[in-house]
C-alpha cells in the first residue's frame, strides 16, 4: 500500500507567468499537469500552497485537503512529500526510505522526502529535519526543479513520453484500437488512443511515425488538419480545419487551435483560431492569439536563447542564458493579442497584457500591459474583469469569487 503523499508549492523559483493563478504542480508540464502524473504513482492526501493561492486551489481540488499540515501529522505515521517543482519526481520518491531525503544539487531544495509526522511540519516550513540526504545521478533529470519560466520548455519531451507511456498503453488495453472514419489516414507504428467520444473527420492525416498520439474524450479533428506524435489534444478541444500539429505539442482542454503548432504546451481554455506559427510555447489558460499572429522560435544566429524571468514585484528582471536554441514565448493567463502579431524569440507576456501594437513583441512584458501603438498603459480592473466575464460567458462559464479575488490580489500586488 502507497504512502499518504503530500504535493507542496515551496514558492521557490521565478516561474512567473505560470504560476500567477495556480500552484506550481497544476502546470501542465506535458500531457498532463505535474499533479494529475502523481496522482497515477501515490495516494494524494493534500497539498501545500502559498496563502495567496489557498482560495483557488481548494476550489480546483475540492477532494483535496488543502494547507492542512497540522491534521496530516495526527493522521498516520510516515509520509511522502514531493515538490511541485519538481515535474518528474515519482520514480525518486516512490524509491525513497523512512527518513531519507532527496535535494537538488544546486539549490539544496527539497525535490521529494519520506519523513515521519514528527518532522512533517518541520520540513514544510522548509526547515531542515535529521534526514539522510540520497543523491541522484547528475545526468538525470528526475531531480530538475523548476526556476524559471522556460524550464517548461526543457522538460516538456521528456514530461511527455512520460504521460504517453503511461497511459497509451493503458488505454489502448480499455478501448482498443481507434477506428478512424474512412478518408482519414494513418501513417507509422507508435500508439493511438482515439477516444470513443473524440471526433476525427475524413480528410485528417494522423502522423505516428515519431510516437503516440492520444486525443482525448470530446475531442474533434476537423477535415485536412495533419496531427504528428508524440501529442496530446485534450479533452473537448478543437483541432481545426488545415491545422498542422507538430511532434511534442500539448493542448490542453477547451481549446481552440489552428495554423502551425509545433513543441507548444496550452495551459488550457485559449484559442489561436486562425492561420499563424507557434512554436517552442507555453500558452496559458484564456489566452486568445489573433488571426496572422507569428511567433519566432530561433535566432537568426542559431545561438543560445536569452530571456528575462519576472522579479519578485513583477517587473522584468536581468536578463539569463536559457541554455535553450529553439525558445519560442512564455504567454500568462488572460493576455491577448491583435490580429497579425509578431512575437519575437523568447519572449515572455506577463498575465492579462493586451498587445494591440503594429510593433513586435519583445523581450518581457510586465503583467496587464495595455500595449498600443500611442504607449503602453496599465490594464484597469474593472475593466480587466468585464473582459474575463465576457470571454468566460462565451464558454457558458462565471468567474468565481475565488477567481475574481485572485485576479484583484495579482493587479495590486503588480500596479501599486
Amino acid at each position: 500500500m502507497s504512502l499518504p503523499t503530500i504535493i507542496f508549492d515551496d514558492g521557490k523559483g521565478r516561474l512567473s507567468p505560470l504560476t500567477d493563478f495556480r500552484p506550481s504542480f497544476d502546470i501542465r508540464t506535458g500531457a498532463l499537469t505535474t499533479l494529475e502524473r502523481f496522482g497515477d504513482w501515490f495516494e494524494i492526501l493534500g497539498v501545500i500552497v502559498p496563502a495567496h493561492l489557498e482560495a483557488l486551489t481548494v476550489e480546483l481540488h475540492p477532494h483535496l485537503d488543502v494547507n492542512e499540515e497540522q491534521v496530516w501529522a495526527e493522521s498516520a505515521p510516515v509520509f511522502l512529500v514531493i515538490n511541485g517543482r519538481a515535474p518528474l519526481a515519482a520514480s525518486i520518491a516512490a524509491n525513497l526510505k523512512p527518513g531519507e531525503i532527496c535535494r537538488d544539487g544546486v539549490s539544496g531544495d527539497t525535490v521529494a522526502a519520506c519523513v515521519a509526522s514528527r518532522d512533517l511540519e518541520s520540513l514544510l516550513r522548509g526547515e531542515h529535519p535529521p534526514l539522510v540526504q540520497v543523491l541522484i545521478e547528475s545526468d538525470t533529470q528526475e531531480n530538475f526543479l523548476l526556476t524559471r519560466p522556460w524550464h517548461i520548455r526543457t522538460l516538456r519531451d521528456t514530461c511527455l513520453k512520460a504521460d504517453l507511456d503511461w497511459h497509451v498503453p493503458r488505454l489502448s488495453k480499455q478501448i482498443g484500437w481507434a477506428e478512424l472514419p474512412a478518408g482519414a489516414l494513418r501513417w507509422g507504428t507508435a500508439d493511438l488512443v482515439l477516444e470513443k467520444s473524440a471526433t476525427v473527420w475524413p480528410g485528417v492525416f494522423i502522423d505516428n511515425t515519431l510516437g503516440p498520439i492520444w486525443i482525448d474524450g470530446e475531442a474533434t479533428i476537423r477535415p485536412g488538419a495533419i496531427v504528428c506524435g508524440p501529442a496530446y489534444i485534450g479533452k473537448h478541444s478543437t483541432v481545426l480545419d488545415r491545422c498542422l500539429i507538430k511532434p511534442n505539442t500539448v493542448i490542453g482542454p477547451h481549446c481552440k487551435v489552428a495554423g502551425e503548432i509545433g513543441g507548444t504546451i496550452f495551459q488550457g481554455f485559449a484559442n489561436k483560431a486562425h492561420d499563424g506559427h507557434l512554436g517552442d510555447s507555453y500558452v496559458g489558460a484564456w489566452a486568445n492569439l489573433g488571426a496572422g499572429t507569428n511567433n519566432s522560435n530561433l535566432l537568426n544566429t542559431y545561438g543560445e536563447v536569452v530571456a528575462r524571468p519576472f522579479a519578485a514585484d513583477g517587473t522584468p528582471d536581468s536578463s539569463e542564458r536559457t541554455a535553450e536554441q529553439f525558445l519560442g514565448a512564455i504567454i500568462g493567463d488572460h493576455a491577448k493579442f491583435a490580429i497579425s502579431t509578431r512575437i519575437m524569440t523568447g519572449a515572455i507576456i506577463g498575465t492579462g497584457t493586451m498587445w494591440a501594437a503594429t510593433s513586435p513583441v519583445i523581450g518581457t512584458v510586465a503583467p496587464f500591459s495595455w500595449v498600443t501603438d500611442a504607449g503602453t498603459k496599465t490594464y484597469a480592473l474593472n475593466k480587466f474583469l468585464d473582459v474575463i466575464r465576457a470571454v468566460m460567458a462565451r464558454r457558458k462559464l462565471v468567474p468565481s469569487e475565488a477567481q475574481v479575488n485572485a485576479v484583484s490580489h495579482f493587479h495590486a500586488s503588480i500596479t501599486k
